[in-house]
């Protein structure tokens, strides 16, 4: 396994499910779990602490309102670890996002924007593709497939 996604309510997975997804188009290996910095710190901590030598690569930390979780796993481990923060009613994520950037010098965690699922699963493959160099051609696949549908939607515009 290469990549933890670990969300802090079965709430989030349906966005999680995007995360997944872009993961498995490019063949990245994955484990998703619910854990929860408030409710389950216990099982947080022992599932960051031994995370490296299951496998586990990076994490992708999904979490809203207070969204503690990736400050949670980062605190225990020296993985990278990407942080989404999830749109909340009471503050439209506002409350995520900051909980999530703001981490105290010596734990960081890389945080993407508020509901950023594809984001972060494209930043974990670029984090692989450091080690695993099979993710960069896919990548730049990726990116001109992007470019090209960019280029093609132009033209069919202005060609009405």
């Amino acid at each position: 396994m290469s990549v933890a996604i670990v969300m802090g309510s079965k709430s989030d997975y349906p966005m999680v499910q995007k995360t997944e997804q872009v993961l498995k188009d490019f063949d990245v290996p994955f484990t998703t779990k619910i854990l929860s910095a408030h409710r389950t710190p216990e099982e947080t901590w022992a599932f960051a602490v031994k995370a490296e030598e299951n496998g586990v690569e990076l994490f992708i930390a999904v979490a809203g309102m207070a969204a503690h979780l990736a400050g949670s796993l980062a605190a225990y481990t020296i993985l990278p670890v990407i942080g989404v923060p999830m749109k909340s009613d009471t503050l439209s994520g506002w409350d995520s996002l900051l909980s999530t950037v703001q981490m105290p010098p010596g734990v960081p965690v890389a945080t993407v924007g508020i509901n950023g699922m594809e984001n972060a699963a494209l930043l974990a493959v670029q984090i692989l593709s450091l080690k695993y160099p099979d993710y960069k051609e896919k990548l730049r696949k990726y990116k001109r497939n992007m470019k090209e549908k960019v280029i093609k939607d132009g033209k069919e515009i202005e060609e009405k």
